[in-house]
């Protein structure tokens, strides 16, 4: 029951950062029908952003949390001015190839100033412990998961229950529609890149606080994201979410059972199950267009 107990705190602490890169990946996928493959490296930008400034700012890693997020955030800002805006008129595989080389330029901007070596940033909270049962749970992994949840609890009240959420689903719906209805619809693209790369920047903190983190970990968030937004429903908010706790169980129950390498091999073999059986997802595709 222990060992039970301890997977399920890891798969949940996994799923709530793979969740906030996922729901930043489904952000500008519904704000531009385009995907932006430099999302993970904006998660190793957001956790190597956090790490400078652990020592810098001798303070925990929750009260780094905005300034890293604002950091990430200017990030995706100018992300969507490099590599998007000027190649939105151009065929989907120029932003397709535009946003890969963006990602590499910060992969590589990251590695010229912090080294190769994976590094750690500072606690989100004092460290400690709480007892269920016979179990001890961590309160660093409690506070990931807490932090992660009040993101997108935010995130939710922000696009059902205000005007700027009202405007950007409406861009996401139908951009022309949008812009005849006196939309800014450029402006609201800025706005979900931005968003995209604080919630990268978050979930980059979130994992440089639990595990270590390298120059090299971008592509492999990336694809996690990817992965759960095509098991959770193409373009759903709440699908990326479900989709990202799907393979964080899946992951951490699997890696505990057969070894992590075999899990990795059997995850990928359920997307192609889901791909064959359930193409558009658990929740079905609200866009029901694929970059």
């Amino acid at each position: 029951m222990t060992d039970l107990l301890q997977l399920l705190l890891s798969a949940l602490s996994l799923g709530s950062t793979y969740a906030l890169v996922a729901l930043g990946f489904v952000l500008v996928l519904n704000a531009t029908n385009a995907v932006n493959f430099a999302q993970g490296e904006l998660v190793v930008a957001g956790g190597f952003l956090a790490v400078a400034l652990s020592p810098a700012i001798d303070l925990p890693g929750i009260v780094l949390l905005p300034v890293v997020m604002v950091g990430t955030g200017l990030l995706g800002l100018v992300l969507s001015l490099v590599a998007f805006l000027p190649l939105r008129r151009r065929p989907p595989t120029a932003v397709f190839i535009s946003t890969i080389a963006f990602g590499i330029v910060v992969q590589n901007a990251v590695l010229g100033l912090a080294g190769p070596e994976p590094a750690s940033a500072s606690p989100l909270i004092a460290a400690g412990a709480t007892r269920v049962g016979e179990a001890a749970v961590g309160w660093q992994s409690l506070a990931m998961i807490a932090t992660a949840a009040a993101l997108i609890g935010l995130l939710h009240l922000l696009l059902e229950r205000t005007q700027l959420g009202r405007q950007l689903r409406a861009t996401a719906q139908d951009p022309e529609i949008a812009r005849a209805l006196g939309i800014p619809v450029v402006p609201l693209i800025l706005v979900a890149f931005a968003l995209a790369g604080a919630l990268a920047g978050a979930a980059g903190l979130l994992v440089a606080n639990q595990f270590f983190l390298s120059p090299a970990d971008g592509a492999n968030y990336m694809l996690k994201a990817y992965v759960a937004v095509v098991i959770g429903g193409w373009g759903r908010i709440g699908g990326a979410v479900l989709g990202a706790l799907v393979i964080a169980v899946f992951e951490s129950f699997a890696a505990a059972a057969i070894g992590h390498l075999a899990a990795e091999a059997f995850l990928y073999v359920a997307l192609l199950l889901v791909l064959l059986f359930r193409p558009s997802g658990i929740l079905g595709e609200a866009t029901g267009r694929r970059a």
